[in-house]
């Protein structure tokens, strides 16, 4: 690397660090890359995405910038690599055990022709009958066969490998994607939840709120249109929240049909207000199944609001929020808990 680019590459170092610091970002390794991009100022797209992150938060939650960095950073390779590592390491392993067993298989074999080749060497020095010619020859091809049996067994496992290698290489965008995202509605999902509400706490939890939201009698749903109908519910419904989210409100599926949205630097006021346009939006949604007729146009959902206050723990802020949901559930579903 030549001095100028030396020099260009510790002046961006300069800048990223004290802004990390600033917005309290982890110092991991993601991070550094993704705020080196962002002080070069290379990628205008990405300078405005985390720009907006930034205003909305104070600060970057682990998941977007993740997303960020692959989306504007990552080399594929890098993340070839590691989607690929877990799933090799037990590839690795199983061939490791086939390759253990087709060895010991074949020491085992060796001996044997050692011991039978010793008794073919007694024809000469103490003389054999043709019959015992016959059974040592016999015996040699019964051996041979059985290591041609073990091999080609091993032989199938390397091919089978490198099938699966091809076939992983092959869906490692939609794997990526699949680890943050939950495949029926394409929301975030609970994995991405728990690594953004951690990180958000550690880093910056003043006005932090949480919404959560249940649809409510989704069972008849499926009881009465079948699961298809209910999956198209959840999928329009994890959809319609995602379009009423303002100010850097995020969407993740929590568990069936149970949905969680952070909202960060606000209070609980807005919060609620946010709620209660998701709660009004929900209402509009008709689905239609066109192979049976069936239409549902009767979709609710009940929200429970919280705020983070000062020495709460996420647990806490989280069972209220679910605290005030089964209320909202108790009163008559299709509502907003608290009421003020």
């Amino acid at each position: 690397m030549s001095d100028a680019l030396l020099q260009t590459a510790a002046n961006h170092l300069r800048k990223a660090v004290p802004l990390m610091m600033k917005h309290q970002i982890p110092t991991t390794p993601t991070n550094y890359a993704l705020w080196y991009a962002y002080v070069a100022e290379q990628q205008p797209e990405l300078n405005r995405e985390l720009d907006q992150v930034i205003a909305d938060y104070q600060t970057c939650p682990s998941v977007t910038g993740e997303l960020l960095y692959r989306q504007y950073v990552a080399d594929p390779v890098e993340l070839d690599v590691r989607s690929m590592r877990q799933n090799l390491e037990a590839m690795s392993i199983e061939l490791l055990a086939s390759l253990q067993d087709t060895n010991k298989d074949a020491v085992k074999f060796q001996n044997q022709i050692d011991n039978q080749f010793t008794k073919l060497n007694m024809i000469e020095q103490e003389g054999m009958s043709l019959e015992q010619v016959l059974s040592l020859v016999k015996s040699l091809v019964s051996e041979s066969d059985s290591i041609r049996q073990n091999t080609g067994y091993f032989t199938k496992q390397l091919t089978k490998a490198q099938s699966e290698i091809s076939e992983l290489r092959a869906k490692l965008a939609q794997s990526e994607a699949d680890m943050l995202h939950d495949a029926l509605t394409g929301c975030l999902n609970r994995r991405a939840f728990d690594m953004d509400i951690k990180g958000l706490f550690e880093q910056s939890p003043e006005g932090l709120c949480i919404i959560m939201a249940d649809i409510d009698h989704f069972k008849q749903f499926n009881d009465t249109f079948g699961h298809q109908l209910g999956d198209a519910v959840l999928k329009s419904v994890g959809k319609r929240l995602q379009e009423q989210c303002r100010d850097g409100a995020k969407v993740y599926r929590f568990g069936g049909e149970e949905f969680i949205i952070i909202v960060a630097k606000s209070n609980l006021a807005l919060a609620r207000h946010q709620a209660e346009t998701m709660r009004r939006s929900l209402e509009k949604l008709v689905i239609k199944d066109r192979r049976k007729g069936a239409k549902v146009d009767a979709i609710t959902a009940s929200f429970g609001v919280s705020q983070w206050q000062t020495k709460l723990k996420i647990e806490a802020v989280i069972e209220e929020a679910d605290r005030q949901l089964y209320q909202a559930k108790h009163l008559g579903r299709n509502r907003v808990m608290p009421i003020t």
